[in-house]
């Protein structure tokens, strides 16, 4: 029970703290409306699979233990951030709210958007191996250690969803289309700082 509220509790802490995960559903939400929203929610969730899954095979202490391995991961990760940032950045502010059309952002593109920024986020892959190696003990049962991984992934698909249905509402995402062009500044910026700051941090 004991590991069971401490796995609860670390999971909502990092899951509501904004992040690049955060930032990508907003844009993904106001921009191309809430279904779009919704699949990089789930891509995120998906994401958070990939650490578990590494986590459980023992490769997370590896990477926890081996600095070139990690900069390798971060680095990657950090590249990313930068590029969907300035993508994000340079949108252009004058994009038509027509649903009748087809979306810019393909179904396959909303996952994999949420699933990269999430799978390549060197704070996952800190929050999943140190929740691990810190919380599970080593007689904690694979299927109790599957449950937390489920548990940690649809945490994340949770909130995030949440996150899509509040941005993508009409009025709010009217509102927001009309100052689009701030708001892709403002949102670009944060990913290119994001990923700026997690390929400097050690």
């Amino acid at each position: 029970m004991t590991e069971v509220i401490a796995v609860a509790v670390i999971t909502i802490l990092a899951v509501i703290s904004p992040g690049a995960d955060f930032a990508m559903v907003v844009r993904n939400s106001y921009l191309y409306g809430r279904t779009t929203g919704l699949l990089a929610a789930a891509g995120v969730a998906a994401g958070v699979l990939v650490h578990v899954t590494y986590t459980m095979l023992g490769v997370g202490l590896l990477i926890a233990s081996s600095t070139s391995l990690f900069t390798a991961i971060k680095l990657v990760g950090a590249a990313y951030l930068v590029y969907i940032g300035i993508r994000t950045f340079r949108t252009r502010g004058d994009l038509e709210l027509d649903l009748e059309s087809k979306p810019e952002l393909s179904p396959l593109g909303a996952l994999r958007t949420g699933f990269l920024t999430n799978a390549l986020n060197p704070k996952t892959t800190l929050f999943v191996v140190s929740t691990f190696t810190q919380v599970v003990g080593p007689g904690t049962p694979v299927a109790q250690q599957l449950g937390y991984g489920l548990f940690m992934s649809v945490a994340h698909f949770g909130w995030f969803g949440l996150v899509a249905l509040l941005f993508s509402n009409s009025r709010l995402r009217t509102a927001m289309l009309r100052r689009q062009k701030a708001l892709n500044r403002g949102i670009g910026s944060v990913l290119v700082g994001l990923g700026v700051t997690l390929g400097l941090a050690r």
